[in-house]
């Protein structure tokens, strides 16, 4: 029974396995595809590391191009996300969830969740890079940042970007800088998580 259950949890969808085997939008270096936004995340040294470049026309992802160097989770969900992102708005692009990735792939075995969720950040730092290289305001960060430590009004976005900056790599440093977990604690677990979460995101 064990060992089935072990089994179970690596079994593929039938389209997961068609986005492995039948990636979309590749970015193929000898193609002359001009990214006006690009987003990279990960790093080898923690197993997955991703391009995406996007092409931008009348506020929409009019084209989308990635790179991705992991395992077939992270080739297929990206895929999925490539093909989820073309036509939307940037607003409803930098929305897209990796639980909207997961769900349109049939799903994905509990350990290679966070393979969605590499395509899904390297899609919102291309944007990012589309609208400062345009010197464009951006308004979806807000929209998409979930308090974590409540009593310090600390948020998911904000541990990213201390993360992704090399400001703040472990808890002492984070709850240093933001305040985060100094007063009830009880957020604690759940800032731990967010914070190795984007270590590794970020390969830091």
């Amino acid at each position: 029974m064990e060992n089935r259950s072990f089994m179970a949890q690596w079994v593929y969808t039938d389209t997961v396995k068609d986005h492995f085997m039948n990636p979309r939008n590749i970015w193929d270096e000898k193609e002359d595809f001009k990214a006006d936004g690009v987003g990279e995340v990960g790093s080898l040294a923690c197993g997955d590391q991703m391009r995406v470049g996007i092409r931008v026309e009348d506020g929409r992802i009019a084209d989308l191009r990635w790179l991705t160097y992991g395992c077939a989770s992270a080739i297929a969900s990206t895929s999925m996300m490539s093909e989820m992102a073309k036509g939307m708005t940037l607003e409803e692009a930098y929305h897209l969830t990796p639980q909207m990735i997961t769900e349109a792939l049939g799903g994905l075995p509990e350990h290679k969740f966070h393979c969605s969720v590499l395509g899904d950040k390297a899609l919102r730092a291309a944007i990012d890079d589309y609208l400062e290289r345009n010197h464009l305001d951006n308004p979806y960060r807000k929209g998409t940042a979930r308090i974590i430590c409540e009593c310090k009004g600390v948020s998911d976005v904000q541990i990213e970007e201390l993360v992704k900056s090399g400001k703040a790599l472990t808890f002492d440093e984070l709850s240093a800088q933001t305040g985060c977990s100094t007063a009830c604690g009880k957020c604690r677990g759940r800032i731990i998580e967010a914070l190795e979460e984007y270590r590794h995101i970020y390969g830091k």
